[in-house]
């Protein structure tokens, strides 16, 4: 009698570094640190932000809403990575796996549109301060914002769901320390030629356009930044954007080397390190370079911190 396998497994092994249990402690060790960091960095830049008037301004408005992404995130996959750095057994659930397949994607997705809307924000402050109240109204924000968090939303599920659909042939182990789709692609068997083009497509809306229109916005304000005739002022024009520049090529840079190539032509370890990269490290260092290179958000910081220990 002819056994039929279920659909999917009941759980998935996550080998991550087997065949380099050495490099176990030190992750597990450095994910320790930097996730209270990350989580800490992040909700310390909202609680100023929403405490602080000085930072009642679109830019601190999209940060707050880039702190919020980045925490949850972070969060969408340290946990679990701690759990199995730690220990022996090595596994998620398919319902675990499933929700962090749709977290992880619905920020990433949303990230990369948030970067592009900042960029438009930073073009209108630049290169039309005098309408720049009237544009980047409340409202306006609001629905840009909320434009952002549909489409990611959208994208997320979307691709997700057309992933966790494919065969996997009883195979339940994935060379990661994820589920990412990619991944997941790699893994399924039967043809998976429909997907692949699917995610590169999606992937191209939903990386490269945003990207496209971020280097369009600042050669504007470059352009406008040289028109300048004070040093003083094309200093501060430039330090309004710096903060916004690096983010984007931390985030963009490890996204687009993993999404615009085909999941078949992906290396090995490839995905394991721009995961720990852009999951870990980019949600880690953003609230330090928005601190660093902004005074207002600086200064903001202080107050709440002197706040904190003079109550106490």
């Amino acid at each position: 009698m002819k056994m039929i396998s279920p659909p999917h497994p009941e759980e998935f092994i996550l080998l991550g570094f087997a065949d380099r249990p050495w490099l176990e402690l030190p992750l597990f060790a450095i994910l320790l640190i930097t996730y209270p960091v990350a989580m800490v960095g992040n909700i310390a830049i909202i609680l100023a932000s929403r405490l602080d008037t000085r930072l009642h301004s679109p830019m601190c408005f999209f940060l707050t809403n880039l702190s919020f992404l980045d925490m949850c995130y972070t969060t969408s996959i340290v946990p679990q990575m701690l759990f199995n750095l730690g220990s022996t057994r090595k596994t998620i659930s398919y319902l675990g796996c499933a929700a962090q397949l749709y977290f992880f994607h619905i920020m990433g997705g949303t990230e990369c549109l948030l970067l592009a809307i900042m960029s438009f924000d930073r073009y209108v402050a630049i290169c039309k301060p005098l309408h720049y109240t009237l544009i980047m109204n409340p409202r306006f924000c609001i629905l840009l914002a909320s434009a952002v968090w549909l489409t990611g939303i959208t994208y997320a599920v979307s691709e997700a769901t057309a992933t966790l659909q494919l065969p996997l042939c009883g195979l339940n182990k994935l060379d990661h320390l994820v589920c990412e789709i990619p991944v997941l692609i790699k893994a399924a068997c039967g043809e998976k030629a429909a997907n692949e083009l699917t995610l590169s497509v999606v992937c191209i809306f939903i990386l490269a356009v945003p990207l496209c229109l971020i280097l369009a916005s600042y050669a504007c304000i470059g352009h406008a930044v040289f028109k300048i005739k004070s040093s003083e002022g094309r200093k501060k024009a430039f330090g309004t954007c710096s903060s916004h520049l690096i983010v984007v090529f931390l985030f963009y840079g490890p996204a687009i080397s993993m999404y615009l190539q085909p999941p078949s032509s992906i290396s090995r370890d490839q995905p394991k390190f721009m995961a720990l990269f852009y999951g870990v490290v980019t949600p880690t260092l953003n609230p330090f370079i928005y601190t660093l290179r902004n005074k207002d958000v600086k200064g903001a910081l202080g107050n709440l911190l002197r706040g904190i220990f003079t109550s106490k």
